[in-house]
This record gives C-alpha cells, structure tokens and sequence, in this order.
C-alpha cells in the first residue's frame, strides 16, 4: 500500500511533520524506491537540507531496507518521518524477522556485511522494537545545517 507524501495540518494551520510510509506485501521490490522517496520527502522539506544529509539518508534506507529484504522473508514496511524544522530524518524498517540486527566483525577484504556498520556512523543509533510477528529497527539520521 502505497501513502503519498503529504503535509498534515493541525486545527492551529501549522504543518505537522512530512512523513512517507510504504509497504510490500512479499518483499522489498526495489531498493532504489526506497532512496527515491528519501529524496522526494527531503525535497520538500523547509528549510532543505544539504546534498550530504540526503546521501547519508538514502545509504541508511538502503542498508536497513536491503538488510530487511536479505534477512526477512514475507512482508515489510518503511516509513519516514521528517523532524521538527527539518534538523533530522526517522527511518523506520519493519520486517518479520524475529533475530536481531547483527554487526559482523570488521573484515575490509569482505564483500557486504558493512551496512549496519555504516548505519552506525550515520545516524544517532539504531533502535529495535519487537512486535508480535517481528520487529521494528529505526535509526534517526540529522540533516546538519540546512539550507534555503
């Protein structure tokens, strides 16, 4: 089911915080979806945020939600939530994976196994909620300084 992004506003006629959310029924059918509608939110966003926010924004969509099409079989579900003033991004995967997100050990000569190592660096944490039928990882990543 797809959710347009939109502006909501309250009975004050302030604007409430972009979100997006999007859900596949059997599985992540395309990552690059993904990074697109961090760029589509973003791009609407007040003040803007810079070209690095949005590149540590997507690679974060991209790692969490690869993570959750290679590790979780059956349905999933991401959802973005623009901060306050547009000073940071809550990327929310949801999967039916009951295992934990897992770190590998450091290995330069690896090939993959680096995405939640990167997910690390660029946002303020990595959270697991637990569900009935799996769980919720959400990391927060900041747009730094914005620009008009």
């Amino acid at each position: 089911m797809d959710i347009p992004l939109r502006t909501h506003v309250t009975t004050q006629d302030r604007a409430r915080p972009l979100r997006y959310s999007r859900t596949w029924d059997t599985g992540v059918s395309s990552i690059a979806e993904a990074r697109d509608a961090v760029a589509a939110l973003l791009a609407r966003a007040r003040p803007r945020p810079g070209r690095r926010p949005l590149q540590d924004a997507q690679l974060v969509v991209s790692e969490l939600v690869t993570n959750a099409a290679k590790h979780a079989p059956g349905p999933c579900a991401l959802r973005l939530e623009l901060l306050p003033d547009a000073t940071a991004l809550r990327i929310s995967v949801t999967d039916t994976s009951g295992e934990p997100p897992r770190r590998r050990p450091p290995d330069p000569r690896r090939v993959g196994g680096h995405g939640l190592h990167l997910v690390g660096m660029l946002s303020r944490g990595l959270d697991v909620t637990w569900l009935t039928r799996g769980k919720r990882v959400t990391a927060t990543v900041s747009l730094g300084p914005a620009t008009a």
